[in-house]
């Protein structure tokens, strides 16, 4: 896989947590599903669509993929697209920047200047 920024997008009480931790456990979809759900720049759009429509307060977490190592793996989710899933903690070294993700006027998020 390349080596491009992968995303997750996270509510700023879950990343408020993971700062004073220094680990992001999961959210509670993923702690359910036992694995980190994560998008690539392509995905990432869809994904704040279909599970985050209209929620503010909202961050856009980058990460390293090369730093998250083995646990990393592709595996195929929405049409058999393969959606990056990390079985393990997120380690907040592996983030490259966080940023506030905007809901725009017409309720969808703004993500320009972000990917």
């Amino acid at each position: 896989m390349n080596q491009q920024p992968i995303f997750k997008i996270v509510t700023g009480a879950e990343w408020q947590a993971a700062r004073t931790a220094g680990v992001f456990k999961g959210a509670a979809v993923d702690l359910a599903d036992g694995f980190i759900h994560l998008s690539t720049a392509d995905q990432v759009r869809e994904t704040a669509a279909r599970h985050f429509a209209g929620q503010a307060d909202l961050l856009l977490v980058a990460v390293d993929p090369a730093a998250l190592g083995s646990a990393l793996r592709y595996e195929p989710s929405r049409g058999g697209a393969l959606f990056p899933h990390l079985y393990g903690d997120l380690s907040l070294k592996a983030v490259i920047r966080e940023n506030p993700l905007p809901v725009a006027s017409d309720g969808r998020h703004d993500f320009s200047g972000l990917l």
